[in-house]
């Protein structure tokens, strides 16, 4: 097992976000997180990337509580995009993606070769290599977005969190992304809005509704239309696709 949680609780006030959640993803596997949106899915993210500490439960990495594991250790082993990620300087592309190799580093190591290689692939592989000297308020929404993601990709971690990472980006880039997701060499675990990608590149599947999870399963299992009305309250039509093999949703108005 990669990453696990055991009934993680976490409130604000009296209010709770995250209700007695226990999951585990397996290692490998790209694992979509759905639900409408204030169900808890970015607080989840948020616990398991270490960055809120939850009321009640554990997280574990390989049956390890992360609660006991240094914080360096911890990065180079998990990395977090978030939805809304922020970089106030006006840094270059280039320095922001170089964020992802502190973890690898003593205060007193020098930068390498293979750093600079890593640094290079990683803005390779998000299309953004040509936009490497320019500057991060000069940046897109979607194209600062990539970068985040390549800057978590220069962690060399082997779990990823991603919080809604297609939010921003066209529909080009929307595909690329949710692909190159799917055939890391690690363990994901993405928020994500649209089924149909999630039917198309996730092995499975957690919905959430009300802090809770409602159903897990492969989304050949669990992508019905009792379930999406259920949790969405949308109608409608699932077929597989005559081109790829998955469930595709139409949806009925």
């Amino acid at each position: 097992m990669s990453i696990s949680a055991e009934n993680i609780t976490w409130k604000v006030g009296k209010k709770v976000i995250v209700n007695n959640v226990s999951l585990a993803v397996s290692q490998g596997q790209t694992v979509g997180l759905l639900g409408p949106n204030g169900c808890g899915k970015s607080s989840l993210l948020r616990i398991l990337a270490g960055l809120r500490r939850p009321h009640t439960g554990t997280v574990a990495l390989d049956g390890k509580s992360i609660a006991g594991m240094a914080k360096k250790q911890f990065a180079r082993r998990v990395a977090f995009v978030e939805q809304h990620g922020m970089t106030d300087a006006n840094m270059r592309v280039r320095d922001v993606v170089k964020l992802g190799r502190i973890p690898h580093h003593s205060p007193f190591s020098s930068w390498t070769p293979q750093d600079d290689e890593t640094i290079t692939t990683a803005l390779k592989t998000v299309d953004m290599l040509h936009h490497s000297e320019q500057g991060w308020q000069s940046l897109s929404g979607g194209e600062r977005q990539r970068v985040h993601i390549a800057r978590a990709l220069a962690q060399m971690p082997t779990e990823i969190l991603l919080d809604e990472p297609t939010n921003h980006l066209d529909i080009h880039h929307q595909i690329q992304l949710m692909q190159l997701i799917s055939q890391l060499p690690v363990t994901s675990l993405v928020a994500i809005h649209d089924l149909n990608h999630a039917s198309m590149f996730c092995d499975a599947l957690i919905v959430m509704q009300q802090g809770e999870i409602v159903a897990t399963g492969t989304p050949q299992e669990i992508l019905t239309e009792d379930l999406l009305w259920d949790v969405f309250r949308v109608k409608t039509k699932i077929e597989l696709s005559p081109f790829h093999g998955k469930k595709h949703i139409h949806y009925l108005v």
